[in-house]
């Protein structure tokens, strides 16, 4: 049905450490739908924090479509659960950990989802060994 749309934060799996990732809604309106299907959003410096037992998305921009209405691009977009899995992540931020979108796709039946990472921040070091891994591994990539 359409396009497959996927938009990664690239940046995410580089400062953070992933203990688990779940994939929700997104409660958005007409122009900001077909603005995501056109590839203009950006996940950059967007978190996931609640207010009022709702998960709220912060810093998510997504540009103002050009042929419909406008809309805000920086304005706090809800994010769609069940109840026991608000429920779960209340718990586990407590413990320190963070929630961070990782990416934004279409579904096989072309709803637009995101998927969320409840990560640990990396140390510096941390982030050294990842750089190291990536170096290695694309040194094997190149001599294959």
């Amino acid at each position: 049905m359409g396009t497959q749309i996927s938009i990664i934060n690239r940046k995410v799996k580089f400062e953070y450490s992933f203990i688990e990732t779940l994939i929700v809604g997104i409660k958005l309106v007409g122009p900001e739908v077909k603005s995501i299907r056109s590839g203009k959003v950006s996940l950059v410096d967007a978190y996931c924090f609640f207010i009022n037992n709702e998960l709220v998305v912060k810093g998510m921009n997504i540009p103002e479509y050009k042929m419909a209405y406008t809309h805000e691009p920086l304005r706090d977009r809800k994010l769609l659960l069940k109840k026991k899995e608000i429920v779960k992540l209340q718990k586990e931020l407590v413990k320190g950990l963070t929630l961070v979108p990782y990416r934004i796709f279409s579904n096989d039946r072309g709803l637009l989802k995101m998927e969320i990472v409840l990560g640990k921040g990396k140390k510096l070091h941390d982030k050294r060994e990842s750089i190291k891994e990536k170096d290695i591994n694309r040194e094997i990539m190149r001599g294959i």
